[in-house]
C-alpha cells in the first residue's frame, strides 16, 4: 500500500477540497471536451490531468510523473517514482476499462498475461447524487483477484460485438471498493453555474 496515498487520504485539506471542487473541475473538462452537445473521448484525458495535478498540489510537480511511456499502458502517472493507475466511472460501479482496444486477440493476450501490480485512483461521478474518490490498494486488487479469478475478475468484449475493451466485472469491483484497506472519499455531485466559450482564450491570443 502507498503511504503517500494513504497521506491523501487522511489529509483534511484535501478532503475538503476534493469534495467542493472536484465536481466544478469535471465539469469544466466535460464542457472542454464537448462538441455539439456530446462529449468526446478526450474528456478522459481531461480527467486524468485533474487528478494529476491534485497529486502535483499535495506533493509537488516535480515528485510526479505525468509523461510515462506509452508501453506503460496501465500507469497514468508516477508519485515518487510509484505507478498508479487512474480510472473515471459515471453512474453505478460498472465499466471500469483495463484495456483499450478493439482487437479480439490483444485483449485475449492482455486476459492470459494480466495480474493487477500497481495501485489505483478511481472517481465514480454521478451527477445529481453521491459518488466518490476511491484509493484502491493494489494488495487489494490482487486479493479480489485470487479470490474470483481470472473469469470472474475480468469481463471480456463479446463476440461480433465493436468492444472498447477488457473491463472489470461489477462483482471485482464492489469488492475492491468496500474492502476495509480501500479508501474513500464520498463527493455529491452537483452542477453549478459555469461561463465557460470553448473560443475565448484562442480568440486572446490572436489579440494579443
Amino acid at each position: 500500500m502507498s503511504s503517500y496515498l494513504e497521506q491523501l487520504f487522511d489529509d483534511k485539506n484535501i478532503i475538503a477540497r476534493v469534495k467542493d471542487r472536484m465536481p466544478k473541475m469535471f465539469q469544466l473538462a466535460e464542457l472542454e471536451s464537448s462538441r455539439a452537445g456530446k462529449i468526446g473521448m478526450e474528456v478522459g484525458t481531461a480527467r486524468e490531468r485533474i487528478i494529476a495535478a491534485l497529486l502535483m498540489y499535495k506533493y509537488g510537480e516535480e515528485n510526479v510523473g505525468s509523461d510515462l511511456p506509452i508501453t506503460e499502458s496501465e500507469a497514468d502517472v508516477s508519485l515518487f517514482s510509484e505507478k498508479i493507475s487512474i480510472k473515471t466511472i459515471t453512474g453505478n460501479l460498472s465499466g471500469v476499462k483495463l484495456a483499450w482496444t478493439v482487437d479480439k486477440q490483444k485483449a485475449r493476450e492482455f486476459f492470459d498475461k494480466y495480474y493487477p501490480d500497481i495501485d489505483m485512483l478511481l472517481t465514480q461521478i454521478i451527477w445529481g447524487s453521491t459518488g466518490g474518490f476511491i484509493y484502491i490498494p493494489k494488495i487489494v486488487q490482487q486479493d479480489v483477484y485470487k479470490k474470483l479469478g481470472k473469469n470472474k475478475y475480468f469481463k471480456l468484449p463479446k463476440a461480433k460485438t465493436n468492444p472498447r475493451g477488457v473491463e472489470l466485472t461489477k462483482r471485482a469491483l464492489e469488492l475492491m471498493v468496500n474492502d476495509k484497506r480501500s479508501n474513500k472519499i464520498d463527493i455529491l455531485w452537483t452542477r453549478g453555474e459555469l461561463s465557460y466559450n470553448a473560443y475565448d482564450r484562442w480568440i486572446e491570443l490572436w489579440k494579443e
